[in-house]
């Protein structure tokens, strides 16, 4: 299911207007990205899930191919959680 479809979806359980709902879908995305990219903040999402930001230590890997060692630096990425109920429902 990609952003239009749930878009569409809304649009016909709710019969709101189109625009409406891809602009509250919008900010509601950017509004996460931005909670956890600049704030460093977790989101929760009760009954649905948690949006977490992990970090990863700084690491030595290597390029098997070329034969060379190079180091990945420490970084932050995001992670979902599913909430229980949500993983209820999946089974």
């Amino acid at each position: 299911m990609t952003k239009a479809d749930i878009i569409n979806k809304i649009v016909e359980d709710t019969g709101l207007a189109k625009k409406d709902v891809a602009a509250t879908i919008e900010a509601f995305m950017e509004e996460i990205r931005r909670s956890m990219a600049e704030q460093k903040e977790n989101v929760y999402l009760r009954g649905f899930g948690t949006f977490t930001v992990k970090h990863r230590a700084k690491k030595t890997a290597r390029n098997i191919s070329k034969n060379t060692t190079l180091v990945i630096d420490a970084h932050d990425f995001p992670a979902f959680k599913p909430a229980k109920s949500f993983i209820v429902k999946m089974k």
